[in-house]
């Protein structure tokens, strides 16, 4: 069946989706509604027609701005650099944190050819120049390549007045900040240390 072969094929190339949950979820979905599976692929196909990266952080968002960077009430004079747009949202859940949030987009990882000219270390610079922050939280994941690329952001941003921290431990090492569990997320967020 070529058609259910090319739908296990591209489910599989989904992060965290293997063959085996490729193939459950292409049966699953000849199971489905019609009309689900017509929302499901319309949803797919327009996703990168509606939702753009945030011109000030580097998070999603369907508007001119994303919701952290607009909102108001947030804290301005404090900034957590984050690798992914999802880590964004993973930290804001938390409870535990009200500023604001800089994406660099990955990390620094020379055997995958992402050198710092790869990620947006030009526009966290910019911003850390142009506004009024206290304190940066660099909040990359607990890897070595996190680190390598926390390293590289204390370096960066070495010569202003600042207290640059990171999250302190309480993360698995090896792990990444989108399956870290509330609890061990505000608890790092609150026992950050400076660098």
């Amino acid at each position: 069946m070529e058609r259910l072969d090319e739908l296990v094929k591209l489910l599989s190339r989904l992060p965290g989706i293997g063959g085996k949950s490729a193939t459950r979820i292409a049966y699953h979905l000849l199971t489905c509604d019609e009309s689900y599976n017509r929302r499901l692929g319309e949803a797919v196909s327009t996703i990168k027609e509606h939702v753009h990266r945030c011109p000030t952080c580097g998070s999603y968002t369907e508007d001119e701005q994303c919701g952290y960077c607009s909102d108001a009430s947030r804290d301005r004079s404090l900034l957590c650099v984050v690798e992914q747009p999802q880590d964004v949202l993973t930290i804001a859940s938390s409870g535990s944190y009200n500023g604001l949030f800089h994406v660099l987009g990955g990390a620094i990882n020379p055997l995958e050819g992402t050198g710092p000219d790869k990620l947006s270390f030009n526009e966290l610079l910019k911003r850390v120049r142009e506004g009024a922050f206290t304190e940066v939280i660099i909040a990359t994941n607990p890897t070595e390549e996190g680190d390598t690329t926390a390293l590289y952001v204390q370096q960066l941003l070495k010569g202003f007045d600042l207290n640059i921290t990171r999250l302190a431990s309480g993360l698995p090492i090896g792990g990444d900040l989108e399956y870290a569990d509330r609890l061990t997320l505000a608890r790092s967020i609150r026992g950050r240390v400076r660098m």
